[in-house]
Formats: C-alpha cells, sequence, structure tokens
C-alpha cells in the first residue's frame, strides 16, 4: 500500500454545516452509549461530502466531538483510500479503474484521455475543475473499462464517451451514472440471454393444486 499524508495546505479551521450538523448528530445516536467512537467513518466520510476531502482541522473537529485521541483519526482517515487527502476539483473527482479486466477493455485510452483533459494523476486541473486518479478494482469488471465519478459508476466507457461525459461534468451538467452502451446492470451486451420467458414470471407456469373437500364435521 501506497503511503498517504495528508496535504501540507492546509485551511486555517473547519466546521460542519448546520444541515451537515443534524447528520452528524443522527449518525452518532446510530450507536449505544459509549460506542459513539463506531461513527467515525460515517463523519469523516459526512466530511468529505460538505468539503470535497478530508483536511487536518476536519480530523481535529471529528475527534473532538467523538471524544477520540486525534491520532486515530488520523489513522482511519490516512487508511482508507476513499478520503481524499487533499484538493479535489470542484466538478468532479474521477477515478478510472486500471485493474486487469479494465486494462483488458481500453482502460489505458481512458487514462490517456484524462492525462490529455485534466492533466497529470493525483493533481487538480488547470481550471480546478477535475481531479483525477488510478484506483484499483472498483468491482464492475463485467461492465468494464469504467470509473467512479465523484459518487456513480460509468460504465462500458470509451474515450469517446468519457470525453463526452466530462464535458458535461465541466458545462456544469450532471450526466446520468451507468452503462454507456445501455446495458441492463451487469446483463451481456444486447440484454439477457437466459430466462427471457415472460411466462417464468407471470404465474401462468404455476401449478394449480386442487385443494380437495374436506369431510364435513359429523354431528354429536
Amino acid at each position: 500500500m501506497s503511503v498517504r499524508r495528508l496535504s501540507p495546505n492546509q485551511p486555517e479551521s473547519f466546521a460542519f454545516s448546520a444541515e451537515m450538523l443534524k447528520q452528524v448528530k443522527g449518525w452518532i445516536a446510530n450507536y449505544p452509549a459509549g460506542k459513539q467512537q463506531s461513527a467515525v467513518i460515517p463523519l469523516l466520510w459526512l466530511v468529505q461530502k460538505q468539503e470535497g476531502w478530508v483536511s487536518e482541522p476536519a480530523i481535529r473537529v471529528v475527534a473532538e466531538t467523538l471524544g477520540m485521541p486525534v491520532i486515530r483519526v488520523l489513522e482511519i482517515a490516512t487508511f482508507y483510500t476513499m478520503f481524499m487527502l487533499e484538493p479535489v476539483g470542484s466538478h468532479a473527482l474521477v477515478q478510472v479503474c486500471g485493474t486487469t479486466p479494465c486494462q483488458l477493455r481500453g482502460s489505458e485510452d481512458l487514462i490517456a484521455l484524462c492525462k490529455k483533459k485534466i492533466g497529470p494523476r493525483d493533481h487538480k486541473s488547470a481550471d480546478g475543475k477535475f481531479y483525477w486518479q488510478e484506483v484499483e478494482c472498483l468491482g464492475a469488471c463485467s461492465n468494464a473499462p469504467m470509473a467512479a465519478i465523484n459518487d456513480y459508476y460509468y460504465e462500458d466507457l470509451t474515450a469517446e464517451t468519457l470525453e463526452k461525459i466530462l464535458d458535461d461534468f465541466a458545462a456544469g451538467k450532471r450526466p446520468a451514472p451507468g452503462s454507456a452502451i445501455g446495458r441492463q446492470n451487469a446483463a451481456p451486451e444486447g440484454g439477457p440471454m437466459t430466462l427471457t420467458d415472460p411466462s417464468l414470471y407471470d404465474g401462468s407456469r404455476a401449478k394449480k393444486i386442487k385443494i380437495p373437500n374436506l369431510p364435513a364435521k359429523e354431528k354429536a
């Protein structure tokens, strides 16, 4: 695992917004008395949803909120790669999967496009709108190649379709996530190839069970 360090450029302070503070209290309330520190990962995630990344002042606020040593929260923030430790793009955080299934299906073309349109990986673009990185398997291998952009998966990509998605984000749009070729979930291209008969699901093939008439209860 690569070493993950906090950004050398840190804000002076951090505070949860009023809306996020409601969610913070809600998450803490999910845990029994004495176990509130179990909310550390949800709280760090709320930090990232608010700011786009996790700063050192935010780590201190989370530690204070949960009554934890700062070093313990720092350990968690630097261990889990889902937490960004430096500022990311204002419009899109692009995480391109470069693991074998995606690589075999063309992820290198997606990476080349990101280098061309955004710049070096693990850095913000010149206009501050984008940040991209190559990541390990994101678990959508049947729909390779793919990328996670902000909170959603974009699958069955080509360099051309990814470029269109990035252009949409740059224009302030929110392109629909999912398969770029209209694939249904993880079904084969063109649609499901088995269990396609509608009668399998409408109940018409269910066996009709004849319930025999029960004998009348004899009178005493």
